[in-house]
């Protein structure tokens, strides 16, 4: 099933149960909506399935859309492959809380809940 960027999560209510994909499309870069369905996908929703990110995606979307749950990318004509995986690496630790860590960094100091090597 594929969301267009102006569709929401909302459209696949009653139905992710049985989806093993959904494929979440950025018209341009710019338009965060769809950072916001794939949130409110694995969070609200608890969809586990495959979330795809197609359309205007490349190297440094790759690392943010991975934190809000994508976890496919379709890579916009021209990308390379081998490159923009490394974009998924760019960062070790996060401020916010995301769809792939429940507490932001503050609250993982606290609990010593950060990656080694990093200050606390």
């Amino acid at each position: 099933m594929r969301l267009e960027g102006a569709e929401g999560p909302e459209e696949l209510e009653g139905h992710l149960d049985r989806l093993a994909l959904v494929e979440v499309r950025f018209p341009v870069f710019t338009d965060g909506r769809g950072y916001t369905t794939a949130r409110l996908l694995r969070e609200k929703y608890a969809f586990r399935g495959e979330l795809r990110a197609s359309g205007d995606v490349f190297r440094e979307t790759l690392y943010y859309l991975s934190q809000c749950g994508f976890n496919a990318f379709v890579l916009r004509p021209g990308e390379s492959i081998d490159s923009a995986l490394e974009g998924l690496d760019v960062f070790s630790e996060g401020y916010q809380s995301t769809a792939l860590r429940e507490s932001p960094l503050f609250r993982r100091r606290l609990t010593g809940n950060v990656l080694p090597g990093k200050s606390t």
